[in-house]
């Protein structure tokens, strides 16, 4: 974000603050998935393997509201 700041600052090229704005937004989506995959493989399989259907429901309900989120 700094370095975004900066370009702005610097009054650089448009379509290169542009440029460097997309990059960002898919290295935040490699991160973004990354960490739903850790959440899902320890959570998500901890509430299932658990049999506790209140603790299943409550996780792929929070699940489901942040995928639903991330495509806003």
């Amino acid at each position: 974000m700094r370095g975004l700041s900066r370009m702005v600052e610097e009054e650089r090229y448009c379509i290169d603050i542009v440029t460097q704005i997309s990059a960002v937004r898919a290295a935040l989506r490699r991160v973004e998935e990354e960490v739903l995959k850790d959440h899902v493989s320890h959570w998500v399989e901890h509430a299932i393997a658990s049999g506790d259907k209140v603790d299943q429901r409550k996780k792929v309900a929070e699940l489901m509201a942040v995928i639903g989120r991330a495509d806003r």
